[in-house]
C-alpha cells in the first residue's frame, strides 16, 4: 500500500519479508456459484471484509479496469497502468444475493472520497463496482441511489459503477494477507484510518479485521 509518511514504518513492517510470488492470472470457478468484483482500495482490507460470510465461498485480490495484461504489484502502484486494486468475490446466489454484497461493500469505504482510500491515495485506489450484467447494473446503481438518498454523507458519493473487466490475480502474498499476518494486517487496518472510519460511519460490527 502507499502511505504517508507519517505512517510509512506500518508498510515497511507490512511487507518485510514477504516472498514475491505471481499467482496465475485466471482460476477457475466453482459451478453453482458466481462472481462479483468490488474496487475499496486496499484489497487486503476488502479480502477480510468479505470472506468468512456465508455463502462466500473465497475472496481473491488481484487488479482490474487497466491498460496492459497480467500487471504487478509494482506496476499498479505506480498509478500508471489504469488498474485498481480489487477482490473478486465467489459466492452462492442461494445463500447471499448480489444485494448483500453491496451492502458488505459499501461499510467498507469512504465513497465519497475520488482520491483513494484513507491511506491509500491515487486512482489505483478509487472504489468501484465491477458488474456483469445489466440486473448487477441495475441493483448498483439502485444501492448508490439508497446510499445518496440516506443523508449518511454530506459529500457527493463519487464510486464508479463499471462494466466489468479482465480480473488478474494478484502476487500469492498478498492472498489471506490478514490471515497469514494477522498482526501486521491489524497494525495497517488502524493505522490508514480505514478501521476507525467504519467504526465512526457504521458503528461497531460492520468492519472486519
Amino acid at each position: 500500500m502507499n502511505l504517508p509518511l507519517t505512517i510509512v514504518s506500518i508498510s515497511l513492517i507490512l511487507l518485510a519479508g514477504c516472498t514475491i510470488h505471481k499467482e496465475e492470472t485466471k482460476m477457475k470457478i466453482p459451478e453453482n456459484t458466481k462472481t462479483a468484483v468490488f474496487a475499496g482500495g486496499c484489497f487486503w482490507c476488502m479480502e477480510a471484509a468479505f470472506e468468512e460470510r456465508e455463502g462466500i465461498s473465497e475472496v481473491i485480490s488481484g487488479y482490474t479496469s487497466g491498460q496492459t495484461q497480467d500487471p504487478t504489484y509494482e506496476e499498479v502502484s505506480s498509478g500508471t497502468t489504469g488498474h485498481v486494486e480489487a477482490v473478486q468475490v465467489i459466492y452462492n446466489p442461494e445463500k447471499i444475493t448480489y444485494k448483500e454484497l453491496l451492502d458488505i461493500f459499501w461499510r467498507q469505504i469512504d465513497p465519497t472520497d475520488a482520491g483513494g482510500q484513507f491511506a491509500d491515495r491515487g486512482p489505483q485506489y478509487q472504489t468501484a463496482i465491477f458488474y456483469n450484467n445489466e440486473e448487477e447494473r441495475k441493483l448498483a446503481e439502485q444501492s448508490k441511489k439508497e446510499l445518496e438518498e440516506s443523508g449518511k454523507f454530506d459529500k457527493p458519493i463519487v464510486t464508479k459503477i463499471l462494466p466489468a473487466s479482465e480480473f488478474f490475480i494478484a502476487e500469492d502474498y498478498h492472498q489471506d494477507y490478514y490471515k497469514k499476518r494477522t498482526l501486521r494486517y491489524r497494525v495497517y487496518a488502524q493505522g490508514s484510518g480505514r478501521k476507525k472510519y467504519i467504526k465512526e460511519t457504521w458503528g461497531e460490527g460492520d468492519g472486519k479485521g
